[in-house]
């Protein structure tokens, strides 16, 4: 289950879930979110937008510094928004565990395509 800032509460989610469920937070640019994600049972957390989306308007951004600065939480993190193959490894160097992504993969005339050119990005 993820859980964005509108969508309830995490500590009532692991609580109903139990401890098998995997549950992460948005936590968009803010690491004390991610703090107070952790604490309550958030397995990992997910930072962004990193740049602008085509998928969903935000005003917030997240910084590559913010997943540095985030390594000691000891969950994973998610880069999320407006990733490409081209500026996605900076983040990836920077810390992220994982990116999701929607229309870099979807919109993409070959799918199958996209996603090694996003598992390179790892490499």
């Amino acid at each position: 289950m993820h859980l964005g800032e509108d969508d309830g509460d995490i500590a009532a989610a692991r609580t109903m879930l139990g401890p098998q469920a995997i549950i992460g937070a948005s936590c968009y640019d803010e690491l004390a979110r991610a703090e107070r994600a952790v604490a309550a049972g958030a397995n990992y957390v997910a930072f962004g937008a990193f740049f602008p989306s085509r998928s969903k308007l935000t005003p917030r951004r997240a910084t590559p510094e913010l997943l540095r600065q985030s390594a000691a939480l000891g969950v994973p993190r998610v880069a999320i928004g407006g990733l490409t193959p081209d500026n996605a490894p900076p983040v990836v160097d920077a810390g992220a565990d994982l990116i999701a992504v929607i229309s870099g993969v979807f919109a993409e005339p070959d799918p199958l395509d996209a996603l090694q050119a996003y598992r390179r990005c790892f490499a």
